[in-house]
C-alpha cells in the first residue's frame, strides 16, 4: 500500500509543469483575494509558455536558414494576399505590421536574393507590384512546411481527441472576443500567424 501511495504522488508530480508552480506560489500569496483565479493564471501562462517556445523554435531553425525570420514573413505575406502572389509594398506593409521603411528593406534582400520580383504597373507607372519568382515559391513553400513540423512537434503530446478539444475550447474564447464591443476588443483579427 505505501509503494502505491509513494507511485501515485510520484505520478502526480510527474503530471504538474512549471507553471503549476507558478501558480502554486502565486496561489500561496493571494489566498485570500478574489481576483486571483488560479484556473486563469495557469491557462493563460501555458499559453503565453507554448508561443514562446514556439517563437524560439521558429527562431533557431532561421539562424540555420539561408533568409531570415522577418524575410519569410514578407513572403509569406505576399504568398497568403487576397490575390496571392502579388502586393504593393505598402500591402505588404500593412500585412506585415511594419514600416513601408522596413519593408523596403526587407523588398531590397528578397530581391537580391532572388526571390520576388519588382515591377511597375503598367496602368499606374507610380505603383510597383512585388511577385514571387519560381525560387521564391519554392523557397516558401519548403519553409511553410518546416513551420508545419515544428508546430506539430510541440502538440505531439496532444492525442488527436485532445487536439481536437483544444481546438473546440480555444475557439470558444475566440469567439466570445470576436463578439465582444470594439471598446473592449482590439479592433484587428489575430488570427493571422506566421503560416
Amino acid at each position: 500500500m505505501v509503494y502505491h501511495l509513494c507511485h501515485d504522488e510520484r505520478m502526480a508530480e510527474r503530471g504538474r509543469d512549471s507553471v503549476d508552480h507558478h501558480v502554486a506560489r502565486w496561489l500561496d500569496h493571494w489566498h485570500d483575494n478574489p481576483a486571483f483565479d488560479p484556473e486563469v493564471e495557469g491557462a493563460v501562462t501555458r499559453m503565453s509558455t507554448l508561443l514562446r517556445r514556439l517563437k524560439r523554435m521558429d527562431a533557431a531553425a532561421f539562424a540555420e536558414s539561408e533568409i531570415s525570420l522577418e524575410d519569410y514573413n514578407t513572403l509569406h505575406v505576399l504568398m497568403v494576399q487576397p490575390y496571392p502572389g502579388e502586393a504593393t509594398p505598402a500591402q505588404l506593409a500593412e500585412a506585415a505590421r511594419v514600416t513601408r521603411a522596413a519593408m523596403t528593406s526587407r523588398l531590397d534582400r528578397l530581391d537580391q536574393a532572388g526571390l520576388i520580383t519588382r515591377e511597375t504597373d503598367a496602368e499606374d507607372r507610380r505603383r510597383v507590384i512585388v511577385r514571387p519568382t519560381p525560387a521564391g515559391r519554392e523557397a516558401w513553400e519548403r519553409l511553410v512546411h518546416d513551420g508545419m513540423r515544428r508546430e506539430q512537434a510541440l502538440l505531439a503530446p496532444l492525442t488527436s481527441t485532445q487536439l481536437k478539444q483544444l481546438n473546440v475550447l480555444l475557439r470558444t474564447i475566440l469567439i466570445g472576443l470576436d463578439s465582444e464591443p470594439p471598446a473592449l476588443s482590439s479592433g484587428q483579427s489575430d488570427a493571422a500567424g506566421s503560416r
